[in-house]
């Protein structure tokens, strides 16, 4: 994603390009406000333009990136993204909600339906590993608090033909202000997860 001299690797490209810098190989973003990324269910909204870093990707894969965040309003977000289009995607993060928690979770969105499955986490914790892998249609979400002791947050499926398949990192901010999260330690290589026989 970040080369050596700190630019952006050229396989990679900007969807909704933020407000962004990167030093000692950390891409750092800056949010605009009212952004995000939902389809439709119960809030009876669309929105497709929070911030990306994607690259396409046509193998299954397994990708991993290190966040580092400091939300200021609620739903401020960032972590991993996978996109087929507006109506088709997956991303994972923790959404800040107040002082007090926050919510590690994903967002699976399937023929313009987004749905939304967390777990309240405290709102101390201000830096989270993500994985995604990726078996045919079927994808592995997992976190870490120190990027070595994985957890399962949630095994999903795409449905869509995933002929025009993009990975990356992204950020976003709901409300009426942005803020600035940090990305490290981001790898993107053949699938480390094998379906069971």
């Amino acid at each position: 994603m970040i080369n050596e001299n700190n630019t952006i690797d050229i396989n990679f490209f900007w969807f909704n390009e933020p407000v962004y810098s990167i030093k000692d190989s950390i891409l750092i973003i800056t949010t605009s406000p009212e952004t995000d990324f939902w389809q439709k269910t119960h809030y009876d909204f669309q929105k497709d333009n929070g911030h990306c870093l994607l690259t396409r990707v046509k193998y299954d894969f397994t990708l991993t990136v290190k966040t580092e965040f400091y939300p200021n309003n609620q739903y401020d977000q960032c972590g991993l993204f996978v996109r087929i289009d507006p109506e088709n995607w997956i991303k994972m993060s923790v959404e800040y909600e107040n002082a007090e928690f926050s919510r590690l979770g994903s967002v699976v969105t399937n023929y313009g339906y987004s749905d939304w499955a967390t777990i309240d986490i405290t709102s101390d914790i201000n830096r989270m590993w993500y994985r995604i892998s990726k078996n045919k249609n079927d994808f592995l979400m997992e976190y870490s608090k120190d990027g070595s002791l994985w957890r399962q947050l949630r095994l999903t499926h795409l449905h869509a033909e995933l002929s025009g398949l993009s990975a990356g990192v992204y950020a976003c901010s709901p409300g009426k202000s942005g803020f600035q999260s940090r990305f490290s330690n981001f790898s993107l290589g053949e699938s480390l997860w094998k379906k069971s026989s």
